[in-house]
């Protein structure tokens, strides 16, 4: 995922959501010259869930991080799904709530508070 600034704010917000081990390496760490954005921007960032799934983000100039961005996560809990969907949706922009969907599971669709789109699905809708 790339953000223009807002690389180690977002990683931070998702660390909460999902837990897992957060490793930041800033622009000012490296041996550079010239780095392509601000000194705190984050150059490499990563965030290792217990489930084996990597999130990866970076800062970079806007040209860099423009398009969008779509996540799916798919999973069996659905209870689990709604309370991940309820998180990321804290102060963000709900497309469609998470509810049952006609093809026999939950589903639900939001922008998040950084501009990322997420799409959950799973669980039985019976």
């Amino acid at each position: 995922m790339g953000f223009n600034g807002q690389a180690a704010d977002a990683l931070a917000f998702y660390q909460g959501v999902f837990g897992g081990k957060l490793d930041i390496t800033r622009y000012s760490e490296m041996p550079m010259e010239e780095a392509p954005g601000e000194p705190d921007w984050v150059m490499h960032g990563q965030l290792e869930l217990d489930n084996g799934i990597t999130l990866m983000a970076a800062d970079g100039p806007e040209s860099r991080t423009s398009g969008n961005v779509e996540i799916c996560l798919y999973g069996d809990d659905q209870a689990e799904l709604e309370g991940l969907f309820q998180k990321l949706g804290e102060g963000g922009t709900v497309a469609l709530p998470f509810e049952p969907a006609p093809w026999g599971s939950w589903f639900g669709q939001l922008t998040d508070r950084f501009g990322i789109v997420w799409m959950l699905e799973g669980g039985s809708a019976e």
